[in-house]
Order: C-alpha cells, then sequence, then structure tokens
C-alpha cells in the first residue's frame, strides 16, 4: 500500500468529462450533513466563502486499499489533499473561509482520519449520497462502493463560485483554491 501521504510517481493524471459544467452558479441543496464534530451542517445556510472539497475515500494505515486504485485517474491523493488544506487552513481562516471535506464515508470512517492527520476542519459525511445526488456530483464504484470523484468547489453565501475539476494533483489543490480566493474573492 505504501505512505498513504505520498503520490506515487506516474499516477494517471484524470480528464475533464464535463461531469462538474452545470456546477458553477447552483445553489447548493438545503440538506445537513453529519460531521466529525458530532453535528449536523447545512453548507446552504452558512454565509461568506466555503471551500468543499469532495475525495472518494482517504485510506487507513494497515488496510489495503482497493485492488487497481492508483490505476483509477484521480482516486489516488485524499490524505495528501487533506493534508494539504490542514496546512493551508490559517491562509484560508485569513481570507475568512471556512472549509469542509466531503466524502461518502461514514463519520464514524472519517473521525479516524480527523484524528490522525490533526485535522482543523470538519469532514461531512454524505453516506446515504443524498447530498451527491440533489448537486448531481460525478462519481465511479469500485468493488461495490460509490464514491465521490475528485472535486473541489467555492461557494459564497450558498452558491458555487468556483469549481476545480478534475483535481490533479491533489495535493496542489489546497495551494490553487487559497490562489483563487486572494485574486478573486476581495
Amino acid at each position: 500500500m505504501g505512505n498513504l501521504t505520498e503520490l506515487p510517481k506516474n499516477l494517471p493524471v484524470p480528464v475533464d468529462d464535463g461531469d462538474c459544467n452545470h456546477l458553477l452558479g447552483k445553489v447548493l441543496p438545503s440538506t445537513t450533513l453529519s460531521s466529525t464534530q458530532g453535528k449536523d451542517v447545512n453548507l446552504s445556510a452558512i454565509p461568506g466563502h466555503v471551500v468543499i472539497y469532495c475525495y472518494p475515500m482517504t485510506g487507513q494505515p494497515g488496510i489495503s486499499l482497493p485492488d487497481g486504485w492508483d490505476e483509477i485517474p484521480g482516486a489516488r491523493g485524499c490524505t495528501p489533499q487533506s493534508c494539504a488544506f490542514r496546512d493551508h487552513y490559517q491562509e484560508l481562516g485569513e481570507l475568512k473561509t471556512q472549509v469542509f471535506g466531503l466524502s461518502t464515508q461514514s463519520t464514524e470512517y472519517q473521525v479516524e482520519a480527523v484524528e490522525r492527520l490533526h485535522l482543523p476542519f470538519e469532514l461531512l459525511s454524505d453516506f446515504d449520497l443524498r447530498f451527491t445526488k440533489m448537486l448531481k456530483l460525478p462519481m465511479f464504484e469500485i468493488e461495490g462502493i460509490q464514491l465521490l470523484k475528485r472535486v473541489t468547489f467555492i461557494a459564497k453565501d450558498g452558491k458555487v463560485i468556483k469549481v476545480f475539476y478534475p483535481v490533479f494533483p491533489p495535493d496542489r489543490n489546497a495551494y490553487e483554491v487559497v490562489d483563487w480566493l486572494q485574486s478573486n474573492a476581495a
């Protein structure tokens, strides 16, 4: 399995399949998602700038990733992406921007990642795919599990104003988000 915090060389690069073209300008659905802080979060009700980075799944030490994981374009890199948002968390706060990670994993699974990676922000679970289906987020399936494709969007007052898709390499995404916010969020 290797080191989850580092990206292997020669990962396949995802291509823009158009599955996120509809997101720009969309109003976030008014629904709650379970948070790793034990509360329900309604992203549409949060004022100001909010970054939501959607990722397939974080790996856990000692547990093998699904067979062929590294060959799926855009699948590998959830832990490096989360760590990058952790490392840029202060800058995002200075830009008056809240950050959330979102996956279809259970909250219990996500809590392990928050603790192990020392994430200062909440991860949100869309285990029942309600938010994903309402927003028509792109997905893929492996070993019978429905997972989100990696996409990051910025919302302002509940409306999507910027979409990053496909996200590659994932460990650079937080930097790209900060750079965009510094140039466009005044």
